[in-house]
């Protein structure tokens, strides 16, 4: 293969300031989130919450003639909640006083009901759209200025993981999911991405050692790329379920705050635990033989490049580990005495071993992998 030598600087030059510019975008998008959230509190959710935890077990004063029904329902996690409805005599009505009948309801999203919440909020995603497209552009421009794909060390894989975030996010909506709330977290986490990226794992714009230049590079980094996303999109779900699992539990033993003290007007404005539950199962099962893909990839690129199909160098090493990881929850989310809290801590580890696997094994551990940049 014909390699070549040249680097185009001021393409090169052009990423960077892109990928710059992005990193600025999507800051102001953080803002715009932080007011959603902010001005979303004082919605009539966040009022209604106020109202509930003040006085949790108690009626409103129900009309002459009425009665009062009490009624005990089993919780998911093994309690009870208890409702209170007042029947209305002659009218066929019956309303919900007190208690906590909607636990398994949807919240209304980060804005609750407020309109200048709603506006900050559509803001937000607004800038998210022009941040990547300023993402993307420095990508393709970074690949252009050497002429190969822009994914061959460390910087520039982080830089499309980050780009892999934004844009899962960004298809969930276009596909009219109501999942604004993960806004904040995604805009986050694509910022610290960027900013190790742009300052401990920069590398300047270069040609590839001989064994990366390979129609490979582009099959098997791709799909680790949108692993890593959609990997990503499920561990927030997941840190999400426990926190409104939580929640939930706090609510029904008759508590006025969400775990560790936060808003429990925050909380009510979040998707029920069992959504976060079903998300973060759907994207892990849909993502799983993908990553398996990934491993077989790289294998079959690693019997081109280096002879052997497997060595248990500890990129491969974290990988199968990774694997195994998911299997694992998958399984255990499959019987029914893992799911739940403890099918979710699963998730977590899981997660936990791919980002070593990223992070820890490419910058602490030496191997046939340590080309990729640092």
């Amino acid at each position: 293969m014909q390699l070549a030598s040249a680097v185009d600087p001021q393409l090169a030059d052009l990423s960077n300031n892109l990928i710059r510019s992005a990193m600025v975008v999507y800051t102001l998008a953080m803002f715009a989130h932080m007011i959603e959230w902010t001005f979303g509190s004082r919605g009539a959710v966040a009022v209604r919450s106020k109202e509930q935890s003040g006085n949790l077990g108690e009626t409103v004063a129900a009309p002459k003639g009425a009665k009062k029904v009490t009624v005990t329902v089993a919780g998911a996690g093994g309690g009870t909640t208890t409702l209170t409805r007042t029947a209305v005599a002659g009218e066929g009505a019956t309303v919900v006083t007190s208690g906590r009948g909607a636990e398994e309801e949807d919240g209304p999203g980060a804005a609750g009901t407020d309109l200048k919440a709603d506006l900050a909020g559509r803001i937000a995603v607004s800038l998210t759209v022009l941040a990547a497209l300023l993402h993307v552009a420095g990508i393709v421009t970074r690949g252009l200025s050497v002429s190969r794909w822009p994914w061959g060390n460390m910087y520039e894989f982080s830089c499309a993981f980050g780009f892999a975030m934004t844009a899962a996010y960004l298809v969930l909506l276009a596909a009219k999911k109501k999942v604004r709330w993960l806004g904040l977290p995604v805009v986050l986490a694509v910022l610290l991405t960027l900013g190790i990226a742009t300052t401990v794992l920069y590398t300047d714009s270069e040609q590839l050692v001989p064994a990366l230049h390979s129609p490979w590079l582009a099959i098997h980094v791709s799909t680790a790329i949108f692993c890593g996303g959609a990997f990503y999109a499920a561990f927030i779900a997941t840190l999400l379920y426990l926190g409104k699992d939580s929640f939930e539990k706090r609510v029904a033993a008759g508590l006025t705050t969400g775990p560790l003290g936060t808003s429990a007007s925050l909380w009510r404005r979040l998707p029920a635990a069992s959504t976060f539950d079903k998300l973060s199962y759907r994207i892990n099962a849909l993502v799983f033989p993908l990553w398996t893909f990934t491993i077989i990839a790289g294998a079959i690129w690693a019997e081109a490049a280096w002879g052997k199909y497997w060595e248990w160098d500890p990129k491969e090493t974290w990988s199968f580990i990774t694997w195994v990881a998911y299997a694992c929850y998958l399984h255990a989310r499959a019987t029914a005495g893992w799911k739940g809290r403890k099918a979710a801590y699963l998730a977590l580890a899981a997660f936990a071993c791919w980002l070593f696997n990223y992070y820890g094994v490419n910058i602490f551990v030496t191997g046939k992998h340590s080309y990729a940049g640092i």
